[in-house]
Order: structure tokens, then sequence, then C-alpha cells
């Protein structure tokens, strides 16, 4: 089969969820040996078109081809029977299983655990060499890190002799380096005539590695294209249906007096894990301090320290105020009244009440401000639903109704209540943690345009976020945590991936 053959063509597909359409009248055709990216925004039914080629759905109407021949996938053993496997955003691993038990595991030769792990063990061996793809097959899940645990991932498909691999936002939780090399073996498969498909929003990863790219919107197929032909910037218009710019502009900052100050902060878990060791950090009122490091590095316990959800040891002082972090008052309330937003990073769990209101929500913390009351036992309803009409066309909520559910919006958009209730108070300092994460792209532009006016204003802004490419563009100064300690300090304007990368994987 040459490499120009189509290996996967998928005809006029269609699928719905009750009155939801995920994928209309979609038509696509994948060539052998060959990376082909998918793209869109959020709810564009990227997902669900690849859950149909791996098995998880079943097409409403539309046809499947592998090598020229229609096929019925019925369920996952069925698309691995025709050589598809698909690395999923979240692994599907077994924690204290070890490497060699994970790889095996639903695909086991006999009755008999024994001979099935000693032949896995040579198999193991030979892809690892092949494929770049080395991680000792006796290590647990659970005591490997997160690149390798994906390496697991691909190595059970491979061994399972897929020649088509599916990829769903495979770079999320890798460091730089570790996403490098991923490309690496990317590649190393494509050279070995393996097809690759790779779903995921980062553009920049889209024009490097891919041959061929995709573009879905609203459940349809818009283009498709070699991306040697194309640009982020054009890729981004066909996935919104607007110009967007990629990149905001933002002046130098001009910083004021210290707004908020870190001293030897610790934290240790419920569990007696240190997650924070001897942090210090300053930052001044119009500045952005961005905080980057791989998930899991102590980057969540400090927003959920420095908001007021956690206690701990050292001292916090906000402007000019100091903070007994051990004591009843060190709550979130006390650290709104000192000014400080709070954008936490799991907004289902910690940002909204998701069977509450749009209006309700818009309250959550505040509802102790005298606006929001019409006396000392009632809320103004009234008021706070034309508070709430106002900011959902402020931050362009849709749908643009606040008598709906949190649980009915999107999201992105259940992103845009919580960043629409925090902003909106007009804060001294804002903590945000993953401003964008699960947000379409142009809102990805609108958040940051709003995040920047905030310190342009004069405020101080905090943010953790685990996409790069967003702490260089939104930061003015850069801190970066590995193992719960702060590695070092860069300025945004003077640093790249590279030297964040290195930091962000425990050098110095």
């Amino acid at each position: 089969m040459t490499q120009t053959q189509p290996i996967i063509e998928l005809d006029s597909i269609y699928k719905s969820f009750g009155s939801v359409r995920a994928n209309k009248n979609i038509s696509l055709k994948i060539n052998s040996g060959t990376i082909h990216g998918i793209v869109g925004e959020n709810g564009a039914g990227k997902s669900t078109l690849m859950s149909i080629l791996y098995g998880f759905y079943k097409a409403d109407k539309g046809t499947i081809k592998i090598s020229d021949q229609k096929v019925l996938i019925a369920d996952s053993q069925s698309a691995i029977a025709h050589g598809i496997g698909m690395v999923f955003q979240h692994f599907k691993l077994v924690e204290n299983f070890t490497v060699l038990e994970n790889i095996v595991l639903g695909a086991e030769n006999g009755n008999l655990i024994a001979p099935s792990l000693k032949s896995a063990r040579e198999t193991l061996k030979n892809l690892a060499t092949e494929y770049e793809l080395n991680v000792d097959p006796d290590s647990l899940i659970e005591n490997i890190s997160v690149g390798m645990q994906q390496r697991v991932e691909i190595l059970k498909a491979l061994y399972r002799k897929a020649k088509i691999l599916i990829l769903d936002e495979p770079t999320g939780v890798l460091t730089p380096a570790e996403a490098e090399h991923l490309f690496r073996i990317l590649k190393n498969l494509k050279n070995e005539g393996k097809t690759i498909i790779l779903i995921t929003h980062k553009l920049k990863e889209i024009m490097s590695v891919t041959d061929t790219v995709s573009v879905m919107r609203q459940g349809e197929m818009t283009a498709t294209v070699k991306t040697v032909d194309t640009n982020p910037e054009q890729l981004a218009e066909l996935m919104v249906g607007r110009k967007v710019l990629l990149q905001i502009e933002k002046k130098a900052p001009i910083i004021g007096s210290s707004a908020l100050y870190c001293r030897n902060l610790n934290y240790t878990d419920e569990k007696g894990v240190h997650r924070l060791k001897d942090i210090n950090f300053n930052v001044s009122q119009g500045e952005i301090l961005g905080i980057a490091g791989v998930a899991g590095n102590g980057q969540s316990e400090l927003l959920e320290v420095l908001a007021g959800i956690k206690k701990a040891e050292g001292e916090i002082t906000v402007n000019s105020n100091n903070i007994s972090l051990n004591s009843r008052t060190s709550n979130p309330l006390t650290r709104r009244h000192l000014g400080v937003s709070h954008v936490p990073e799991d907004r289902q769990k910690l940002g909204l009440v998701m069977d509450f209101y749009a209006w309700e929500n818009m309250a959550l913390g505040y509802h102790y401000k005298d606006q929001y009351r019409s006396n000392k036992f009632f809320m103004d309803n009234t008021q706070l639903k034309l508070e709430t009409e106002q900011r959902i066309k402020n931050f362009d909520i849709r749908p643009n109704d606040g008598d709906l559910a949190a649980k009915s919006f999107s999201g992105g958009n259940q992103q845009k209540i919580v960043l629409a209730r925090e902003i909106e108070q007009n804060p001294n300092i804002l903590i945000v943690g993953q401003p964008t994460r699960g947000v379409d792209i142009g809102a990805i532009e609108f958040i940051h345009r709003r995040i920047i006016q905030l310190r342009d204003a004069g405020k101080a802004v905090i943010l953790v976020s685990v996409e790069l490419d967003e702490i260089l563009s939104l930061s003015d100064r850069i801190l970066v945590m590995f193992d719960g300690k702060i590695m070092g300090e860069k300025i945004a304007a003077t640093t790249d991936e590279r030297e964040l990368g290195l930091l962000m994987a425990g050098i110095g």
C-alpha cells in the first residue's frame, strides 16, 4: 500500500444524541503512513467521530472502510481486531499493576498468565527498541511519570498490533521535553508505516507534526488541508468562523507596590505528603505572575492555600495585612474582604453549584454584600438577575439565559460564569487556575483580554496554567514549580519553552 492511498474512509457519518446532532454528514479520508490532525472547538464533534471509529458509539448513518474494505465496528474489540488503537486523554491503566501486566491485560494467551507475561516481555523489549518507547516493564504504574504512563498506553496498542493509532489531546499533561519525545515517537511510528490520528487544540503542535489537518465546526467537517498549505491563523478562523488573535498584545507593565507576598510557606496534606516546601515569592500591583509546572507539582495546593481553602504554615501578607494561616479566620471569606478573588482550577467542584441557576451562581461567595440583599434576611433576587443579565452580555455567555442551571451550560460557558463573577468584583488580586481549560479558541482570546485589562488597571494577577503558551503570552514574571518547590524565576519576555521545560523537569 502506498503512502497516498487512504487507510480510513468515512462516508456520510451521522450521529445524534437526542435532539443534539454531534456529527452531520461527515466524509473523511486518512492516508496510510501519515499523521493526520483533527482540530475544532469544544462540541465540534471530534471525540464523537473518533469514538465511532473506535467502536464506543455506533453511527446512525454512514459507512466506514479500512484498507478499502467496508467494516462494521460494533465495539472496541472489533476496532482492535481491525488494527485500530486509541490512547485516551485520561489513561486507562491499573495503577497497582506493573507495566507488563497492564500491557497484557485483556490480551492474555490462554488461561495461564505466566506464559503471556513471558511472551509479552520479549515483544515489549523489541517494541521499545524499535520505536524509542523505553520503559521498565516491572515498574508499578503508580511509580512512573505521566510521560512514561503514556508510553505504556502506546505500547498497549502496538502490542495488540495496531496499525492505526488515535491520540486524544496527548500533550496536556507532559513537559515540553516529554512532548518533544512523544513527537519523535510518532514520527518513528509513521516511518514504520503506522497511521496516526492526532486530536489536539494546540495549533503549534498541528503545524509541527502533522501531514494533513481536518477542521470540524458544529458537528460538520469544514476543511481538510495539507499542513504545509495552511497556518495557525487560518486554522483558527476555520474552527471559529471568524478571525482570531492567537497572540494578545500587551504593553509593558507599570509595577506598583506589593500586593501579596509569601514567606516560608509549607503545606502537608491529610496523607502526610509534603506538598509545598518553603515557598517564597512576591507579586505586585500591575503585574501578572505566572506559575508553570507539570500538573501535580504543588501548583493546585498553592492556589488553594492562597485562596484560604487549605490551611498551611508560613506567612502570607495581602495588601499589608498579615494572615494567620492556621486560624479559623484564614478562609475564603477573609480573602474576599481583602479584595482577593479566586477562579479555581476545578470549576464544577469548587466554582459552581451545578444545580443552581446561573444568577444564583453569580452571587456565590459574595452573597453577604449589601448590593445583593433586600434586607437582613433576604437576597435581592431582582437586582442579582439584572446584574447577571449584564455579565452574560459582557462575557458572551451562551445561551444568554440566567435562569438556566449551571449544569445546562457547556464547560467553556461554565468557566465564563465563574470568571464573570470573580472579575466583575474588581478585585485587587485575582488568583486564577487554568483560566481557559476546556474553553473554545475564540473564548480564549476574550478571557486573555480581560485578564490583561485587569493587570493594566493596576491589579495583581497570579496565574496557574499547564499551557506554556498561555503562561508565556500573559505573564510578566514566571515561577516554575517542581515537587512542591520553586525551581526558578524567569522574566517572560526573555525566556522560552526550553528554559521553562528544564525547570519543570526539576533541572535547575
